[in-house]
């Protein structure tokens, strides 16, 4: 039975990661350029060790072939509430290392964990495709026999990062007409011959970027598990990534939840606070409880992935699924509490219209995840 409540240490972590970014981490976020790496951000989120709580360890201290749900979970929230761009940094870092790390050879751990929890090497999870979306499966990326190895040849796009990052793992098909089963992971170097990209100008401030691949060589060194084994790779990687998703959604309505408290404790109308208004009040509890029944939601949903219970795939569904939709309606309504003023450019929440957007697309749009959902009611 996931647990409930967080415990002593775990509070106080989450508290020091607020502090750390409002302080330290969103001064950088704000003097970077948007729509680009920022690189200072992460070299900073490194020596703070923030990108190391990416990987768990194991009894010699190495990094351990798994991920702490939970702590990525509360990484996230703590780190969106105060600076989205950290939060952002940190996500795209771990997705696109985690494959690395869970079925990667230890010659490409050694070479590249350590560089991401630095902060020194950027990540990127390369999979969505410009006709494979929400349905992975069907991915055309081809990977066709060349010697003892193989040559990417194909486009990528929507993905976070690219083209800056400094390697992508990368989803391709190695054996036509096989669904699901003819995919195979690689770790792609981003300085491989035929490899080039560019970005796309997007609602987002994050980097978002097109790969093409014009017969970019990989060989078996650069295999990320087993051949034809790879959607098992992004499927566990995005079971796990899901709920956290749903983390940064919550860490976002509560942004958006305290600003819009604040608010309309001070603003006056008809010569009272606006939250003596019954309408208000009913408005800000409504937002309060659907944020904390999200928050729930994620917490138990990652404290199962770490138990290793069964059915995490559909309670990773759940969590995001209710907790970037609930996003969605909190920072709308804290919009309108405000009025005008929210959306002007620089505005707290004027970003975070911006920001809670994507969540409800990516790693599973939200008809996906209903869909997941419903499969697994049907199978009982």
């Amino acid at each position: 039975m996931p647990r409930f409540a967080l415990t002593e240490q775990e509070r106080e972590y989450f508290t020091w990661v607020q502090q750390l970014a409002a302080t330290q981490l969103r001064p950088l976020a704000e003097s970077a350029t948007a729509g680009t790496v920022n690189r200072a951000l992460l070299k900073e989120m490194g020596q703070q060790g923030l990108l190391a709580r990416l990987y768990t360890k194991d009894t010699e201290g190495a990094p351990a072939t798994d991920a702490a749900a939970l702590d990525l979970c509360l990484l996230r929230e703590a780190l969106a509430t105060k600076c989205t761009e950290a939060e952002t940094a940190l996500a795209l870092q771990g997705l696109g290392s985690y494959p690395v790390l869970q079925a990667g050879s230890p010659e490409q751990v050694q070479r590249w964990i350590p560089a991401v929890a630095a902060g020194e090497a950027v990540a990127a999870f390369a999979l969505t495709e410009p006709e494979a979306g929400s349905d992975a499966a069907a991915l055309g990326l081809a990977a066709e026999p060349d010697g003892a190895g193989w040559r990417l040849t194909g486009e990528k796009i929507w993905i976070s990062n690219a083209p800056e990052a400094d390697f992508y793992t990368v989803f391709a098909r190695t054996t036509r007409d096989a669904g699901a089963k003819g995919v195979s992971a690689f770790l792609v170097p981003a300085d491989r011959p035929g490899l080039s990209g560019n970005h796309l100008d997007m609602l987002s401030p994050h980097p978002i970027g097109r790969l093409v691949f014009d017969g970019v060589p990989v060989h078996r060194a650069d295999l990320l598990g087993e051949l034809d084994r790879g959607f098992r790779v992004a499927m566990r990687t995005l079971d796990l990534f899901r709920p956290s998703v749903g983390a940064f959604a919550v860490g976002m309505a509560q942004a958006a939840l305290d600003a819009a408290v604040a608010h309309t404790a001070e603003r006056t109308a008809f010569g009272a606070p606006l939250q003596d208004q019954q309408t208000v009040a009913h408005t800000l509890a409504d937002m309060a409880t659907r944020t904390e029944a999200a928050r729930l939601l994620v917490y138990a949903a990652a404290a199962a992935y770490d138990a290793g219970e069964p059915g995490v795939g559909t309670r990773a569904a759940m969590a995001k699924l209710t907790a970037t939709e609930t996003a969605q309606y909190v920072v709308d309504q804290a919009v309108q509490l405000h009025g005008a003023r929210a959306l002007q450019r620089g505005h707290l929440l004027e970003h975070l219209y911006r920001e809670v957007r994507a969540p409800r697309i990516y790693e599973g749009a939200s008809a996906i995840q209903r869909t997941i959902i419903a499969r697994s009611l049907q199978s009982t």
